[in-house]
């Protein structure tokens, strides 16, 4: 089993670390989709926990595939074209779809180098915030490969098609602040300071009513393909078992009382 993930657990909130700084994080080794996946599924499953921050071990946030093992067509790069198909599919894509269909709020705290698969992950992310020393780069042509990884799919919708492809056709590499102009992080922060703002910020999310919480990350999600009566007609649905839950009644009193509300989870 890839011991490519770390899982913390910080009361509330989750940390999960890409832990491979010898390769600047590179993912792509047998058993690293399984080891995103059972970390994904461990945290869906835990009703205490009600943020999450993703980062990386070490200088780099994720540098992407391992291009050693690539030159060498080893690990999830060997074998002949279908093989290779597969080893995505069950390997990398595994990572993704984990990270994607994490139900709970997911901060990505960038603290260096996120190009290629390093940066798709990243936005997979709700929020990202980025060190200074943060790098962002699709740069899949510079190798001779297409963007493998659902970068097509999820960048055009977070900074806008035109940017996205400049990106993706040139291979440019951009910085923090750049990323920050574009909307691909919405802040920038010194690296020493970034793991304290995205914890601030995770406990901040973490003090909304836990079930609520989750079920408006999969409202923004569903709404990202529903029409809008599809989208009006989930929120009704959802906000009528809502409407039945001693958070919301929570919320409501100390609102009408201008206190802090304790949200317990019922």
């Amino acid at each position: 089993m890839s011991q490519m993930i770390k899982l913390e657990k910080e009361g509330a909130i989750a940390v999960l670390t890409l832990d491979r700084p010898e390769a600047m994080n590179a993912l792509g080794e047998t058993g690293d989709g399984d080891a995103m996946a059972a970390a994904c599924a461990d945290l869906a499953a835990d009703n205490a926990i009600r943020a999450a921050i993703l980062t990386g071990a070490g200088k780099a946030f994720s540098a992407g595939g391992n291009l050693k093992a690539m030159l060498a067509g080893e690990g999830n790069f060997a074998g002949n074209p279908a093989m290779i198909r597969e080893s995505y599919r069950s390997n990398i894509h595994r990572a993704l779809r984990a990270l994607h269909s994490l139900d709970v709020p997911l901060i990505a705290a960038i603290n260096g180098a996120a190009i290629g698969l390093g940066c798709d992950l990243a936005c997979l992310a709700d929020i990202r915030l980025a060190s200074t020393n943060a790098l962002f780069g699709v740069t899949f042509l510079k190798v001779g490969l297409v963007p493998g990884d659902g970068g097509t799919w999820i960048l055009p919708r977070i900074i806008g098609m035109s940017r996205a492809a400049e990106l993706f056709y040139t291979g440019r590499v951009i910085s923090a602040d750049q990323a920050a102009e574009w909307g691909l992080v919405s802040r920038v922060v010194e690296p020493e300071a970034l793991m304290q703002e995205a914890r601030a910020l995770a406990r901040e999310i973490a003090d909304q009513p836990p079930y609520q919480l989750r079920a408006t990350k999969a409202l923004l999600r569903q709404g990202q393909s529903l029409s809008y009566d599809g989208a009006l007609e989930l929120a009704a649905a959802t906000q009528g078992l809502m409407h039945h839950t001693e958070d919301h009644k929570e919320g409501v009193r100390m609102v009408l009382q201008k206190q802090q509300p304790v949200f317990k989870g019922n």
